[in-house]
């Protein structure tokens, strides 16, 4: 378009930004942005939001935030895509900072404003200001009320160990829940590895969905963490009678435009024997400085030993090696991932970030977590 000198608008701007976004191309994405700085449409509603959602789903929320404040004439979709992206970064405390921005400037919230603070508070462990702002909606924005900010609720309390609290909150919803009510209490029994509320949690969500996997998934792990392995081939003949597939863990960088993505123990990359040796490298250096495999992770009922093993071949342990072996050193790397990091996985990548000196972004099915310097940006609440 641009060589045939068609003068791209803020149409093409969003469709090519949303198809970045949906690559995660974000280098891409920031080629597509340098032209519209160059066009002077950077700061255009339409543009603006459109890049801003861009660098968020790409792990870039520092980007997004700069964008954010550029937009001249900024809309509700602006304020609450600023909000969400900030609580879907784990950045609580932003996405408050930016409501009260919001109301200051004159801006009525809407429903999804309240989603995207609701997740804030549940991704950061702010229990008493969650309480604080479904009280509200609930009381005052009740035409507004869905089932997704009960579910925001449930998994707020759930994480926060008032297990018991969020079971009585689902049973007492004025409408009927949904699986997705009853996935985030079950997700917290994870969590707390509490049984009895999970089982009681899955039979709910059999009655609704006998085919939802990830219930079978949640409730076979939590399982195998107590070490109830007869309970694990029950919960997986169950899913092979009922012809339930348990969707695949894998994890993928994106590299010069190219996707590399990964599963567990894979063997099939062209690099795979350099990023296998690069992963011995660091589980040595790992060890040095005092870590510990915590086997609770490989639900496998097979020798310590062998538990240790799988956990190396997880995929966004892969994925992190091949990122380190493929790009410039001190560069951040961005892993992407369809399931939830595993506890370990998340300890080890910690370490590893502290051990090669850089930023590592892990977006997994729940959020984005920023590794530097041994620490991550949920602060081990996730």
């Amino acid at each position: 378009m641009i060589r045939e000198g068609v003068f791209p608008n803020q149409s093409t701007f969003t469709s090519v930004l949303n198809s970045c976004r949906g690559l995660e191309a974000v280098d891409k994405g920031r080629e597509v942005h340098t032209v519209a700085i160059k066009l002077d449409l950077e700061t255009d509603v339409s543009v603006g939001n459109s890049l801003l959602v861009m660098y968020t789903e790409c792990g870039n929320v520092h980007d997004s935030v700069a964008v954010f404040k550029r937009i001249e004439g900024k809309n509700t979709v602006s304020w609450n895509s600023i909000i969400v992206g900030s609580a879907q970064h784990g950045c609580g405390i932003w996405a408050l900072i930016f409501f009260n921005q919001m109301l200051r400037t004159g801006f009525e919230p809407d429903e999804f404003t309240f989603t995207g603070l609701l997740s804030a508070c549940s991704r950061s462990g702010m229990l008493q200001k969650g309480r604080r702002f479904f009280e509200y909606i609930t009381r005052y924005k009740s035409a507004s009320v869905d089932l997704q900010h009960y579910t925001c609720m449930v998994d707020i309390l759930g994480r926060s160990g008032k297990l018991h609290e969020a079971e009585e909150l689902v049973k007492n919803m004025p409408m009927k829940p949904n699986s997705m009510v009853w996935l985030a209490l079950l997700s917290a029994c994870r969590v707390h590895s509490n049984v009895d509320a999970a089982e009681r949690a899955a039979k709910s969500i059999f009655s609704l969905d006998p085919h939802c996997s990830a219930a079978y998934v949640l409730l076979s792990n939590l399982y195998a963490s107590a070490g109830r392995w007869a309970d694990v081939s029950r919960t997986r003949v169950r899913m092979r009678h009922g012809g339930v597939v348990k969707e695949r863990g894998s994890s993928w960088v994106v590299m010069k435009g190219k996707k590399h993505e990964f599963v567990s123990g894979d063997r099939g990359h062209p690099l795979i024997e350099r990023i296998y040796e690069k992963l011995r490298w660091l589980r040595e250096k790992l060890k040095e400085v005092g870590y510990v495999a915590d086997q609770r992770f490989a639900l496998h009922d097979v020798e310590d030993e062998q538990k240790e093993e799988m956990l190396w071949c997880h995929s966004e342990r892969l994925a992190i090696g091949f990122a380190l072996i493929s790009s410039v050193e001190g560069s951040g790397i961005t892993v992407m991932k369809n399931l939830r990091v595993c506890g370990d996985c998340h300890e080890v990548i910690k370490l590893i970030s502290g051990v090669v000196g850089r930023e590592i972004v892990v977006r997994d099915s729940g959020r984005f977590h920023h590794f530097k310097n041994g620490v991550c940006s949920c602060s081990d609440y996730w």
